[in-house]
């Protein structure tokens, strides 16, 4: 009988890329989103419903499943100790999303055993908050410290996926969008010689898919990213190329504002914690143990083009808030034309 495995979140950045991946190997798959469903064909049944509900989650974990990938973000409302031990006793192999961003900046390249945020930061306000680099590393330690021996723990890097066009924090309503309109973009000039990772979902969902029912992938944890670094000055240029996004390099201080007047503190730790942080990435553990190579990782230039070329035609991304504040800043000084 083929082995069955729910995907929740899986209309998601890599989730939409993972459900295919898991039918393609000959998995059955219960795909379980908020969304509406996708298409996905044969071996694929598709579930709306909320993964936070445990009214709906229970009966669903209740049939029993051989695999759960799991890309939901806990959060203080809904914590992930509420939810651990049901959804590890109803499986064979628990795949968990954790994220690159639980990683502290003390060693470059990055491997799974470098020092995370939560253990090495001084940083108390950071610490005592429900930032996500702060959520995802106390949810990896209640799965070590579990009694479970059925988990993985996999960290992507920043992800490249349909229709989301990275770039420092900015999202694709900011960046494609705004080139598309022949507006300027704004970014804070301390990030434009740091690297960064951005690696293609699709290359991500193959990396966990072939970590699924792998003896050797129990109670670990993985990079499940590309090698493949360049700055985020060199990334700026790649959307130039493509969409000829013109960039407009200033003090992070000026580009936080325009991010959100309050200042609030998700923002600054995003961009000071994570973007201004030298994200080179060791993922040779997980290509060893998969068998993928490094040269198959899709170039992270070819991700962006590819990613652009297939929006349909005529689609445009909506405006926002951030980029009214962006439009005001540009135009007060005279940098908008």
């Amino acid at each position: 009988m083929k082995k069955h495995v729910l995907v929740i979140g899986s209309t998601g950045a890599m989730g939409q890329y993972l459900v295919p991946y898991l039918a393609d190997m000959g998995y059955r798959v219960t795909a379980l989103s908020l969304d509406e469903e996708i298409p996905y064909g044969e071996n694929v049944a598709c579930i709306r419903g909320d993964a936070m509900d445990r009214e709906f989650l229970l009966p669903l974990l209740a049939r029993g499943f051989d695999g759960i990938v799991n890309f939901m973000n806990y959060t203080r409302k809904y914590p992930f100790d509420a939810y651990m031990e049901p959804l590890l006793s109803a499986t064979e192999h628990y795949i968990f999303l954790s994220s690159c961003r639980v990683y502290a900046n003390e060693e470059v390249p990055v491997r799974e055993s470098s020092p995370r945020l939560l253990d090495v930061s001084d940083d108390e306000a950071l610490l005592a908050s429900n930032d996500y680099c702060i959520l995802k590393a106390k949810a990896e330690d209640l799965l070590a410290a579990s009694s479970f021996g059925n988990w993985t723990v996999v960290r992507p890097s920043t992800v490249l996926s349909r229709r989301s066009f990275k770039l420092v924090t900015l999202e694709a309503n900011n960046t494609v969008g705004r080139a598309r309109r022949g507006k300027k973009v704004v970014l804070p000039v301390q990030a434009k010689e740091k690297p960064a990772t951005l690696s293609w979902a699709g290359d991500v969902s193959r990396m966990i898919a072939r970590l699924m029912f792998r003896e050797e992938a129990l109670r670990d944890v993985f990079n499940v990213c590309s090698a493949e670094h360049r700055t985020w000055g060199e990334i700026a240029g790649y959307y130039h190329e493509l969409t000829g996004l013109e960039p407009v390099w200033v003090d992070k201080e000026d580009y936080l504002q325009i991010l959100d007047p309050q200042l609030r503190p998700r923002f600054r730790w995003q961009l000071i914690y994570a973007r201004l942080f030298d994200r080179i990435t060791d993922n040779g553990k997980v290509l060893r143990l998969t068998g993928l190579k490094q040269e198959e990782m899709k170039p992270m230039f070819t991700a962006i083009r590819e990613m652009i070329e297939a929006l349909p035609e005529g689609f445009s991304f909506p405006e926002d808030e951030i980029g009214e504040r962006m439009d005001a800043y540009l135009r007060e000084r005279g940098l908008d034309s």
